[in-house]
């Protein structure tokens, strides 16, 4: 009886899942860290190449955006004043937007997070 594939297929894509997962983690560690491309990996042993074609393919398959509600009912008022919309992107990485922020400003700050 031959051998259908599936399992083997089925092992591969999770293999480029959890690759593609390694490489958010990193990409979104950089931007975390300060550090130039260059420097962060040097620091951590990673070709610099492979680190831009996983961030040029990571964005080119980017998720859409998702939202969270932030609650601004909390113990503490100054906590509610910091922020009133939190976005929650897919590298995990957030974004807090304060209340007394402008509509250009935001509409720059989007537009900037889609390219």
């Amino acid at each position: 009886m031959p051998h259908s594939g599936g399992m083997t297929e089925a092992i591969v894509e999770e293999k480029a899942s959890s690759n593609k997962e390694q490489w958010r983690e990193q990409i979104a560690d950089q931007q975390r860290s300060g550090l130039s491309v260059r420097q962060y990996c040097k620091q951590q042993g990673i070709a610099e190449h492979a680190f831009y074609y996983w961030r040029k393919r990571l964005r080119d398959q980017q998720q859409p955006m998702r939202f969270a509600l932030v609650e601004t009912a909390v113990a503490r008022p100054e906590r509610a004043a910091e922020a009133c919309l939190e976005l929650v992107l897919a590298s995990g990485e957030r974004l807090r937007i304060g209340a007394g922020v402008d509509a250009m400003t935001l509409r720059t700050v989007l537009s900037a997070l889609r390219a």
